[in-house]
C-alpha cells in the first residue's frame, strides 16, 4: 500500500514536468517543421506556444523547489522499500528519480568559474557531468522520450540553465550557445559552494 509520503509529491512533480519539457520539445519539431515549410504563421503560433508552455513549466518548478523547501530531501539510504518501490512505480520515470535541477545549480557554477565566467554549451555541460559524477543517478542517463540521442541528465541541466537565468544567476543575453554567469551567480557560489 502506497502511503502519502513526501517523496511521492516529488516523484509527481519529476514526472510532471518531465511532460511538460516532452510537450515543449514537440512543439519546437513542430515549429522547425512549420518554418522549413515557409509555413510562417504555424511557426510562430508554435513559438508563441513553447512561450508558454515554458513559463508554465518554470512555474512548476518553482512549485517543486517550494515543496523541497517544506520537505527537506529524504537521504536515500533511509528510504524503506516500499517509498522506494513506489517511487520506481509512479510512471515514466523508472529505477528511481532524476536528479533534480536545483542539485545542477552549483556545478554549473563552479564550472564557470574555473573557465573564466563563460563557456560553450557543450563544454560546460562536459565538465557539469564530470563535477556530477557521484551525484548523477542511473536514471540521468537514460535518453528522453522526445530525443533518444538526449540524456535525461543533459536536458535537467539546461533546464537548471534556463532557471538560473530567470533567478539572475545566469545572464540571459550571453551570445548563443554560450553560458555566463553574473555577479549574482558568483555570490551564489560563494555562500553555498
Amino acid at each position: 500500500m502506497i502511503q502519502n509520503k513526501p517523496t511521492n509529491v516529488v516523484a509527481a512533480f519529476e514526472i510532471l514536468l518531465e511532460e511538460i519539457e516532452t510537450e515543449i520539445d514537440f512543439t519546437n519539431r513542430l515549429g522547425s517543421v512549420a518554418f522549413e515549410a515557409r509555413d510562417y504563421d504555424r511557426a510562430r503560433e508554435a513559438l508563441e506556444q513553447a512561450a508558454q508552455l515554458t513559463a508554465y513549466r518554470d512555474k512548476v518548478a518553482a512549485l517543486r523547489r517550494e515543496w523541497d523547501h517544506l520537505f527537506p530531501a529524504i537521504d536515500q539510504e533511509m528510504e524503506d522499500a516500499e517509498t522506494r518501490e513506489s517511487r520506481r512505480n509512479l510512471g515514466r520515470l523508472r529505477r528511481g528519480l532524476r536528479t533534480p535541477e536545483d542539485e545542477f545549480y552549483l556545478p554549473i557554477l563552479r564550472v564557470l568559474v574555473r573557465r573564466g565566467g563563460s563557456g560553450q554549451v557543450g563544454d560546460i555541460l562536459q565538465d557539469v557531468r564530470e563535477e556530477m559524477k557521484g551525484i548523477l543517478r542511473d536514471v540521468d542517463f537514460e535518453p528522453l522520450a522526445s530525443d533518444s540521442r538526449n540524456p535525461r541528465w543533459r536536458n535537467t541541466a539546461q533546464w537548471a540553465r534556463n532557471s538560473m537565468v530567470n533567478e539572475g544567476l545566469l545572464k540571459s543575453h550571453s551570445a548563443r550557445g554560450v553560458w555566463e554567469i553574473t555577479e549574482k551567480g558568483r555570490q551564489f557560489l560563494q555562500e553555498r559552494g
